[in-house]
């Protein structure tokens, strides 16, 4: 490819970002023309293209990237250790063809899914309230959510160490998720749509040491699922990726989301991952903002309940690492990057919904 050809190609990253840019002052066309037209066309066809492979088409290309990269570096050394000379001439083509690589690849990016993060916001869509909560507000919400996991952790089944398992093998498991969706739109009718079966990835451990716990792959349109994490939070992950895949970018839209697919389905372990994980976020906030109150509650939190908390916490004590810390910024960063101002720090905006629910309740 000739270099001239190559700085055409480089304007399409600043192309793609000011696409995104600019959608940000239209979300009503945005919702209307690119997430209810254009992306799920594109959902469509990667629905027929790999939704009913049962492994992950992404972790295959990642993998296979991985070893291409791994082979070119290789050979980038040999060159130039043979020809010393040529040294910068080599480093430099390189460079520009890694940076035309990430212009296409950012271009096609908001092109698949990006401009979704510049939709309406789930709260407009599904009329919900998400006005300042008082903290009696929080802690009412807090006292719902656990009556209701302490009724429904009766329901679930045991591993050998009193710790809630899966009522099938993962594999069904992630087939089961669609189930709570088709319940979840006779509700909020925004939820109605195509998507292809989760996909439970090889690599688990790897992303467990990333401290992921699922990824959606744009570029093949998968919900790819971490299925090393505690059984208790798997049912929600996969719902919670589901959701990207119908085109819900914003992480906060897509817990409150993976909750609802999750409370309407028709399984125990379902319904009690879905409550037990918006629970763990409602508590989290309940801490910060009022600890007497949160030790109040906490006092309710049935035996069972406990050690499926505890098993969590010490699955994930377990990674901790400076790669964990580094994957969370790059994650942090990435959130920012697509408008998301408060980063990470944007999953605790799944309360404000979780509120607005018990209110219009």
């Amino acid at each position: 490819m000739k270099k001239t050809k190559k700085l055409m190609l480089l304007l399409l990253a600043p192309s793609g970002y000011l696409i995104f840019f600019l959608s940000s002052f239209i979300p009503h066309t945005v919702e209307k023309v690119y997430s209810n037209f254009i992306f799920k066309g594109i959902a469509g066809i990667f629905t027929i293209l790999t939704g009913y492979i049962p492994v992950s088409f992404g972790e295959i290309i990642i993998i296979l990237l991985f070893l291409f990269l791994l082979v070119k570096f290789i050979l980038l050394l040999v060159r130039i250790i043979k020809k010393p000379s040529t040294a910068f001439k080599v480093l430099g083509n390189t460079l520009l063809n890694i940076l035309v690589i990430f212009s296409i690849a950012y271009f096609s990016f908001m092109l698949l899914w990006g401009l979704n993060y510049q939709r309406l916001p789930f709260s407009e869509i599904a009329n919900l309230d998400i006005s300042p909560a008082t903290t009696r507000e929080l802690a009412d919400v807090c006292e719902n959510l656990l009556a209701e996991a302490n009724k429904l952790r009766e329901l679930v089944n045991e591993d050998e160490r009193g710790v809630m398992a899966l009522s099938s093998d993962i594999n069904t498991t992630l087939k089961r998720a669609y189930m709570g969706y088709e319940n979840a739109e006779k509700i909020y009718p925004v939820l109605k749509g195509r998507y292809g079966r989760p996909k439970g990835v090889i690599s688990s451990e790897i992303l467990s040491s990333l401290g992921i716990t699922g990824v959606y792959s744009v570029f093949t349109g998968e919900a790819n699922i971490n299925i090393s994490a505690p059984p208790a939070s798997i049912p929600f992950t996969t719902c919670h990726e589901i959701a990207h895949q119908m085109g819900f970018s914003r992480e906060d839209e897509a817990n409150f989301i993976a909750y609802i697919a999750c409370k309407y389905h028709p399984d125990a372990d379902f319904q009690y991952s879905g409550i037990f994980m918006a629970l763990r976020y409602a508590s989290n906030a309940l801490y910060r903002h009022d600890k007497e109150q949160y030790q109040a509650l906490l006092e309710k939190y049935s035996d069972k309940i406990l050690r499926d908390s505890k098993a969590i916490s010490e699955y994930w004590k377990q990674y901790e690492s400076p790669v964990q810390d580094i994957s969370s910024s790059i994650n942090d960063a990435y959130l920012k990057s697509n408008m998301q101002s408060e980063g990470i720090k944007s999953y605790g905006k799944m309360v404000d919904l979780l509120i607005a629910e018990y209110r219009k309740k």
